[in-house]
């Protein structure tokens, strides 16, 4: 009969891999052989969230389970629903308050989270930040995530390339906000290098999903000539998709394009509406800051966090099948622990 075995007991069983060129000798998984993992406290961590009900970080969280599934250790989400710096602030001050184990925050301030941030370390619990970056003068060990100014140049420069020239409208969810504005500031800065005769405006539409639809759809009833509209953040994505969509603005030469893997955004893809969205995985952005995490506490901090740049990925009409068809978690489509049978 075949043994199950789960995750940690698999990654202890396999044991320590013979490595020549370091001067090691052994057989991987042997009997002699000792296990990776040895017992140890289960370190409780703590993510500080700025929209914890986002469908993004869906995947997300999958990732933090699974990490902690393992590593045995645990993770708690919490943080604000609507990107109050207030509300995570005191979140984290309670994590803090509670002895957490490590600290996952996602610094969408420049200054509010310098801090808590250095009461936890002095504390003894480390902290990284995760999605969002860019705090000045705050000490975070390390960050994971995409890199976003970088991303937003890219972004840019696909916007370049699909438009020649007019009017461009960009949408942010909420602007100067330390997530979402570097794509913008990317975006507008490969726009203005490539000297095309780009009219970018900037549009806010807010943190609701229902009104940013409403604003993406105002925006274009208002500007009807408009050449393109794009979006840096997962709802007015997937906003400007349904508009795109609505009134068939693709056959009428109208560009469109943003960021993350919500449905409406993929299967807008699919049929054709809009150009492309950018995935910068986030199921790595919920794994890693536990693997990281780990590491700190079961090293006695020699083994530190590192900058981790989770990547850009182009989801386009070439690529976008496998996206629909492969329901995952590490995108957040299914709740099950599976891999492609080839």
């Amino acid at each position: 009969m075949t043994e199950r075995l789960d995750r940690r007991r698999l990654l202890a069983r396999a044991g320590v891999a013979a490595v020549g060129a370091a001067g090691f000798t052994g057989t991987a998984g042997a009997a002699t052989a000792p296990g990776f993992l040895r017992d140890h406290p289960q370190w409780r961590f703590a993510f500080i969230n700025h929209a914890v009900t986002n469908p993004f970080f869906v995947p997300a969280r999958y990732g933090s389970a699974d990490a902690c599934s393992l590593f045995g250790v645990s993770a708690d989400w919490t943080g604000s629903r609507r990107s109050d710096v207030g509300e995570m602030v005191a979140a984290m001050r309670r994590a803090i308050k509670n002895k957490v184990d490590g600290i996952a925050v996602s610094i969408i301030d420049p200054l509010a989270f310098n801090a808590p941030t250095a009461l936890a370390l002095e504390r003894g619990i480390p902290v990284i930040s995760y999605n969002a970056d860019g705090g000045r003068g705050n000490h975070r060990l390390a960050y994971v995530g995409q890199d976003l100014y970088q991303a937003g140049l890219k972004f840019g420069s696909r916007i370049v390339e699909l438009v020649r020239a007019g009017d461009v409208f960009l949408f942010i969810a909420t602007p100067d906000q330390l997530n979402i504005q570097p794509r913008v500031d990317g975006a507008r800065d490969a726009i203005r290098d490539s000297g095309k005769a780009i009219n970018l405006h900037v549009v806010a539409t807010g943190a609701d999903v229902a009104a940013e639809r409403q604003k993406v759809e105002a925006t274009y009833l208002a500007n009807k000539h408009l050449r393109g509209m794009f979006a840096v953040d997962g709802g007015s994505t997937q906003a400007v998709a349904a508009v795109m969509r609505r009134h068939a603005l693709h056959r009428k030469g109208v560009r469109a394009g943003g960021y993350d893997l919500l449905p409406g955004t993929l299967g807008s893809i699919a049929a054709g509406s809009l150009d492309f969205t950018i995935d910068q995985q986030p199921y790595l952005q919920g794994f890693l800051p536990v693997q990281q995490l780990f590491f700190y506490r079961y090293s006695g901090g020699l083994v530190s966090p590192a900058e981790t740049n989770t990547g850009l990925t182009f989801v386009t009409r070439h690529n976008v099948g496998r996206y629909l068809t492969t329901q995952t978690r590490y995108e957040g489509s299914s709740g099950e622990q599976k891999y492609p049978v080839s």
